[in-house]
């Protein structure tokens, strides 16, 4: 199939048919913990050992996360029909904090369809939805139910921790592991509030 001539619309219809729930998307990342691998074109031990510590992240968040009643009100009260395709990868830290977060806002209301395709199984996806150049994930690409018109899209990560990155690399030349750990704990401080406010802008 030749990319070039494919629009955005062709694109996305294929990648949906290519697409998982987010419930067969855990399934996935908990059997490849057991094979001890991991999803991507890079299987090396250091990524399957992510993708381990990506699920406890996911476990601890499917059973945690909580959306505030006022938030829980605007979420339901969104009336128009949309898929949230989410692009990521099992080994990726900011999907294993934010895709449980975006199935607890999904779930509250039947107009969102939350699917899943892996960035490395959809370049042409990912080549449509890139971050200042770059295949960051996640990607939430949030389309018209009917018309797979493109809405809007949210990530790689929420307003606050980008603006955390940003400000890190304006005044570092690389993204050190000392920020990745304070990273880390940003997102357990926050535990996905800053994710739900992002993800209910996008339906206002």
């Amino acid at each position: 199939m030749n990319t070039d001539t494919l629009t955005v619309n062709d694109i996305i219809s294929a990648s949906l048919k290519n697409s998982m729930t987010y419930a067969e998307y855990r399934t996935l990342v908990t059997t490849l913990v057991q094979e001890k691998s991991t999803t991507g074109n890079d299987k090396s031990e250091a990524m399957a050992e992510y993708t381990q510590l990506n699920d406890k992240r996911m476990q601890r968040w499917d059973k945690t996360a909580k959306v505030s009643e006022a938030m829980k009100a605007k979420i339901e009260n969104f009336d128009r029909k949309v898929i949230w395709l989410v692009i990521s990868e099992s080994w990726c830290g900011d999907a294993a904090h934010i895709m449980p977060i975006i199935n607890k806002v999904a779930e509250l209301n039947d107009n969102i369809d939350y699917r899943v395709v892996l960035r490395d199984n959809n370049e042409a996806l990912m080549n449509q939805f890139l971050t200042n150049g770059g295949k960051s994930i996640p990607k939430l690409i949030m389309i018209d139910s009917e018309t797979n018109e493109v809405l809007n899209t949210f990530g790689p990560r929420p307003q606050v921790a980008t603006a955390m990155v940003e400000e890190f690399k304006a005044n570092n030349d690389t993204i050190t592991e000392e920020f990745k750990t304070d990273l880390q704990r940003w997102y357990n401080t926050d535990k996905g509030q800053s994710t739900i406010e992002d993800l209910v802008s996008l339906l206002s």
